[in-house]
């Protein structure tokens, strides 16, 4: 039989309202959870998921645990259902909650982290204004040349963030240097060029100078060995063990996202089912189109979620899921 991949969504993914009937179904979240939340950080967390202002959840050190802890609840939800993961893993900020998942981090520890990583991001983009493209229909040796042409013609930084996807290609930079870059692709024929609305660059060599103080943060932690298998998509590869999960989340500001092959190296391994777990959909989408014969669920409502425990054959409790 083939295996279930849990695949964690990273920022991006939120949305006002996200994780509010969730916990319907387990309102002892509520308490376990957004309550702690809130009082690790000192900021309505659990307001700003559920009411917004959008304006204020958009920004990094507020999104950042926003989305983490959604999907935490989302898995905890699931797990409460009898659907557990073979395997996990997750998309940039989604490999923390893939890390609570394995039981490498604990809650608090993970939510002190993202709001962490958020603030310093965040510090980055206040001081040089970067921000993240996407190119559709180059493949990744023509983005590469193209980065390399506008970051000559800027003066910026201008380099490949994410490989979603064969030629679903995410580049990270200033904001003059992406800004030129698109301007090349579209002209090279590109099928499509857009700016994404994340706030700030990612995964690039403008971020490297926040790696020692984050490192530190992380080496003030006790992190356990997974105690279920978990691949990082920044080597597509399995994390063996606590140190080498460190030096994954110690290497998130500046190293790619190597997205399609790790779902590819997920299905080589067995796997035939993957479940976005948390407020995203657009990473059921990728799964999809790179493992084409896979089952894919969501779980970024209740509907969704309900879904996919009926299709992974837990037991239902009585609850605000079977409705």
């Amino acid at each position: 039989m083939s295996s279930t991949a849990f695949v964690f969504p990273g920022q991006g993914s939120q949305r006002v309202g996200m994780g509010r009937d969730l916990v319907a179904d387990r309102p002892d979240l509520i308490e376990s959870h957004y309550r702690v939340a809130d009082e690790i950080l000192g900021i309505p967390l659990t307001q700003l998921c559920w009411e917004g202002p959008a304006q204020e959840l958009r920004t990094m050190p507020v999104t950042q645990p926003a989305v983490f802890l959604t999907s935490v609840v989302a898995h905890e939800v699931l797990r409460g259902h009898g659907v557990v993961p073979d395997v996990v893993t997750g998309h940039s900020l989604g490999e923390f909650a893939a890390m609570v998942a394995a039981g490498v981090l604990d809650l608090r520890d993970g939510l002190r982290l993202v709001r962490l990583r958020g603030e310093l991001m965040d510090s980055v983009n206040r001081t040089v204004p970067g921000c993240l493209g996407v190119v559709i229909g180059i493949p990744v040796a023509g983005v590469e040349e193209l980065c390399a042409r506008a970051a000559a013609d800027t003066g910026e930084v201008v380099e490949i963030a994410n490989l979603n996807e064969d030629r679903q290609i995410v580049v990270s930079g200033g904001l003059a240097g992406v800004a030129q870059l698109l301007k090349y692709a579209d002209a090279a024929g590109a099928e499509r060029v857009l700016t994404l609305d994340i706030g700030g660059p990612a995964h690039c060599s403008l971020l490297s100078g926040i790696e020692e103080e984050f490192g530190r943060a992380i080496d003030g932690l006790e992190l356990r060995d997974p105690v279920i298998p978990i691949y990082s998509a920044l080597t597509a590869a399995p994390v063996l063990d606590a140190r080498q999960a460190a030096r994954c989340l110690r290497r998130q500001f500046t190293s790619r996202v190597l997205w399609a092959d790790t779902v590819r190296a997920l299905t080589a391994s067995g796997v035939g089912r993957f479940v976005e777990v948390g407020a995203g959909k657009a990473l059921s989408k990728l799964c999809q189109r790179i493992s084409p014969d896979s089952e894919v669920y969501r779980t970024n409502d209740a509907p969704r979620l309900a879904q996919a425990v009926a299709a992974l054959g837990a037991a239902h409790s009585p609850g605000a899921l079977a409705r």
